[in-house]
């Protein structure tokens, strides 16, 4: 029966995401991306703690996968935060 309540929260969860995600007005997307960099570093320092107390080899598998895709998400946000920032400078072509 756990299975099943923590599949129900999931889908909650990503439903009730899709539905924030999709109504955040397009001038606030770079600043709510930064601040989903933050939550990715926490999630990767939970993956982290989470391999540490890891003890089977299956836990220890899972663990690494998820500081791996952790990692991985958390890099990619921020160069797309640093390629999105880098839209609003403003160019100098020589006119002062």
């Amino acid at each position: 029966m756990e299975g099943f309540i923590a599949l129900y929260i999931f889908m909650l969860a990503a439903f009730t995401g899709y539905e924030v995600i999709s109504k955040v007005p397009v001038i606030l997307h770079t600043p709510l991306m930064s601040g989903s960099n933050f939550v990715h570093g926490i999630v990767l320092v939970g993956a982290m703690v989470s391999l540490g107390h890891a003890e089977s080899t299956m836990e220890m598998l899972v663990g690494f996968i998820a500081v791996i895709l952790a990692a991985g998400n958390a890099a990619g946000g921020y160069v797309v935060t640093e390629r999105m920032l880098e839209m609003f400078k403003k160019t100098d072509k020589g006119e002062k």
